[in-house]
């Protein structure tokens, strides 16, 4: 009778009132997440703003190093973070936090193991670059950015895990005001380590480190004081980090090497190659940029193409979250016509945001170029890719977003 009751549920036509508060919920989740991009997107533009003022190869050289520290490190980290939407969003909506928990730690463990290969290949850079024929100054600046951004793996390994899973209850706000607090501290340090102490493209990368330690610090600030339920009286803002001592089952000291860990590589190696293959796309072409007949002025025009479409992605991003987050709780709590209709939701948003994108890319395409840039040929090769980039989101955000919906 239940699943006849659940079969009818399914089947039933949402009402405008279920799609408003469906909406109402995307965007209360989503927002946060967005904000939290776009902070994100200001402290990666001063790493580029702060390039280009060092001068043209230091601008060449660090998008060269951006591109292969995405390439061959952050996206592997992303990608096998984005393996634990699933596990912990149904979790949640199931109330079973103690699973939540542990997918957290193993994650975490997961990340920090995947760290030491990627730092390997980034300490020894150079030599690698040289190999494929690429230009040695560039090369020479694009390795001494990687070997002084290595601490940023053991950030990123911790980051990653503890922001999918605290959006995967709901709880985003957190999530901004952390990276907003540390991003306001960005800029001062950047510009004390790369002009001031006279340390250059080092100094950036070490500031970039920096500000990923200070993001992870006030984020475990919260985790920490909300782990106990009567700290907060909003269940909603409550956040287990550990497994609660008060369940009438808690796990066992060895669950962290537990047969569970399949279910989480079974889900993280799949979601790690989507994931990858999402990024290196873009990236490849900063590797490529650097075999034309004028590497100086493609490279510098990929590092903005780059930035411009990280700032369009931020909104794809805050969908697919979101959708994730929505799909997976329904689905936890056993209610799959929520979880269906989560979804048309968020697609609908995403082809709304997709023709925008493009608007701004044909419009704004030369002001926007401005703000990087004063080299005339760059400038004229940017104006000349955005458009380009503006299509291309037609299609790359409501793909983003249905990789959400079906992670949840």
């Amino acid at each position: 009778m239940a699943e006849l009751e659940a079969l009818r549920s399914y089947q039933k036509q949402p009402t405008m009132a279920e799609v408003t508060e469906e909406l109402k919920r995307i965007i209360d989740i989503g927002f946060p997440i967005a904000a939290m991009s776009l902070v994100s997107y200001a402290r990666n533009m001063v790493l580029v703003v702060c390039m280009g003022r060092l001068g043209s190869l230091e601008l060449a050289g660090g998008a060269l190093a951006v591109g292969f520290t995405n390439i061959s490190g952050y996206s592997v980290l992303s990608g096998l973070a984005t393996g634990m939407e699933s596990l912990c969003s149904q979790a949640f909506g199931s109330r079973n936090l103690s699973m939540a928990a542990l997918t957290l730690q193993r994650t975490i463990v997961m990340l920090l193991l995947a760290s030491v290969p990627i730092g390997l290949i980034w300490f020894n850079l150079e030599p690698l670059m040289l190999s494929i024929n690429q230009d040695p100054d560039i090369s020479k600046v694009a390795s001494l950015y990687c070997r002084f951004a290595i601490p940023d793996l053991i950030a990123n390994s911790l980051l990653h895990p503890l922001r999918i899973y605290l959006r995967s209850k709901g709880t985003t706000w957190p999530l901004m005001w952390s990276a907003l607090v540390s991003t306001l501290f960005h800029l001062p340090i950047t510009v004390l380590l790369s002009f001031t102490l006279g340390l250059g493209v080092p100094g950036i990368a070490i500031s970039t480190f920096i500000t990923n330690f200070n993001t992870l610090f006030f984020l475990l600030c919260y985790m920490f004081y909300t782990r106990t339920s009567h700290l907060v009286p909003q269940e909603s803002m409550r956040t287990p980090l550990l497994p609660s001592p008060t369940l009438t089952h808690p796990p066992s000291s060895t669950a962290l090497i537990g047969k569970e860990w399949g279910d989480l590589l079974r889900l993280a190696i799949p979601s790690c190659i989507a994931v990858c293959l999402e990024w290196w796309w873009y990236e490849f072409m900063t590797i490529l940029a650097g075999y034309l007949s004028e590497p100086r002025v493609a490279l510098a025009t990929s590092a903005i193409v780059i930035q411009t479409t990280s700032l369009m992605y931020t909104l794809p991003t805050a969908l697919s979250a979101s959708a994730s987050t929505r799909v997976g709780n329904e689905l936890g709590a056993g209610r799959p016509s929520r979880a269906r209709l989560a979804a048309v939701v968020a697609i609908g948003l995403a082809l709304l945001t997709s023709f925008l994108g493009l608007i701004g890319t044909v419009f704004g395409r030369e002001a926007w170029g401005r703000v990087f840039t004063k080299d005339y040929e760059v400038l004229e090769l940017t104006m000349i890719v955005l458009p380009i980039l503006g299509l291309c989101e037609l299609a790359n955000c409501p793909q983003t977003t249905s990789c959400g919906i079906l992670r949840g």
